[in-house]
């Protein structure tokens, strides 16, 4: 008994501890990605995002709208992909692809605000999103954002009567070529 239970440590022990270190660190790394996201989208609240088509904001002066998006590659970790294929025999819900897909949507809106807000614009509309497999294995996901910008009226700073400086609009608006 005890030869073939070191028989199998041997065989099997350095499959399970890479197994449990892939699922610590690839956890470890999907937290810390979460709480970064929930980090900067706070940062970047200031920038409205609409999905509606046709909803026209109330513009700036001289304001033109302009492409603005966001592009991320995500992949998966081989324990979760492990996980999801054993799921995916007894038709489960694949809870572990709902959170990369989650992560990769968050981070192209994220990027695309950033972007916005490099160009100095405070509304993106028409927002869409688009989720594409990278391999068959469906561990990379590639997710774009991307909507039109504009500098809209309701975000320009009002100016208080112990202010003597008029709000600013920054004069050298980007625009589409």
């Amino acid at each position: 008994m005890n030869d073939s239970l070191t028989q199998v440590l041997i065989n099997y022990g350095p499959f399970i501890f890479l197994f449990a270190a892939g699922w610590f660190f690839g956890s470890r790394h999907e937290r810390q990605h979460l709480a970064q996201l929930t980090v900067a989208e706070q940062a970047l609240e200031d920038i409205t995002v609409s999905s509606e088509r046709f909803y026209r904001p109330e513009l700036a002066v001289g304001s033109e709208g302009a492409l603005v998006l966001g592009s991320v590659v995500i992949a998966q970790d081989y324990f979760k992909m492990i996980i999801a294929r054993v799921l995916s025999l007894f038709g489960k819900n694949l809870t572990t692809y709902e959170t990369l897909l989650d992560r990769a949507r968050r981070e192209a809106i994220v990027r695309m605000r950033t972007q916005a807000k490099a160009k100095g614009y405070t509304h993106i509309y028409g927002v869409r999103l688009e989720v594409t497999n990278i391999n068959q294995l469906g561990s990379m996901v590639e997710a774009i954002a991307y909507g039109t910008a504009v500098i809209s009226t309701d975000h320009i700073p009002i100016v208080s009567a112990t202010h003597t400086s008029p709000a600013r609009v920054p004069s050298a608006l980007p625009s589409i070529s």
